[in-house]
Order: C-alpha cells, then sequence, then structure tokens
C-alpha cells in the first residue's frame, strides 16, 4: 500500500511563510511527477505547483515569485515552500503524486490535505 502523508499546514498571518512536507510510503520504485493542489470552502480545487522527476516545475499564476517546489526522489519527498502568503492562499493543501511505480502497480495517489489557514 503507498500512502501520501502531509505535514506542515497551519495558522499563519499574512506575510508570513509555511513549508509543506509529502512523503510518500510503501513499496515504490518510481514516481513521475508530484504535485500541490488546494481547495478554498465553496472553490474547485486547483493546481497550485508541480515538479516533474527530473526537476521541471510549473506554478499557478498566483502563486508564480512566492510559492517554490521541490523534491527529494530518494525519500520520495515533495515540499511545498510558501513565502508572503495572503489570506487568498486560506485553503486545504492536497499532496498529489502521479504514475506511482509499486508493487502494487502503477497508479495516481493523493494525500489527506492538510489545512493552510493566513489571517489578515
Amino acid at each position: 500500500q503507498v500512502q501520501l502523508v502531509e505535514s506542515g499546514g497551519g495558522l499563519v498571518q499574512a506575510g508570513g511563510s509555511l513549508r509543506l512536507s509529502c512523503a510518500a510510503s510503501g513499496t515504490i520504485f518510481s514516481i513521475n511527477a508530484m504535485a500541490w493542489y488546494r481547495q478554498a470552502p465553496g472553490k474547485q480545487r486547483e493546481l497550485v505547483a508541480a515538479i516533474t522527476r527530473g526537476g521541471s516545475t510549473n506554478y499557478a499564476d498566483s502563486v508564480k515569485g512566492r510559492f517554490t517546489i521541490s523534491r527529494d526522489n530518494a525519500k520520495n519527498t515533495v515540499y511545498l515552500q510558501m513565502n508572503s502568503l495572503k489570506p487568498e492562499d486560506t485553503a486545504v493543501y492536497y499532496c498529489n503524486a502521479d504514475n506511482v511505480r509499486s508493487g502494487f502497480g502503477t497508479y495516481d495517489y493523493w494525500g489527506q490535505g492538510t489545512q493552510v489557514t493566513v489571517s489578515s
């Protein structure tokens, strides 16, 4: 069984920073892309940032220049450094791992979500 476990969410004031982590556990042979999504109340889930196994990244326009995604392939872990946070960044943040090859086959996986709340 492959699991994604997120950590690092919390409450922060506007202008502050948080760092999210997401570790994939299980008998994993490889992971293609990893990404962070978020979903605010009453809104659809949206892509925040993604990173390929080779390190290529892309970001939502709303977070460019403020958020940085990175990954450690040896640890099957992806990070999201969030700086200059705004109240509109408040959401549940979900980790996604694409094309995970494991002892159970090749599937996509989602984490359980971690709450990020930015106060004004």
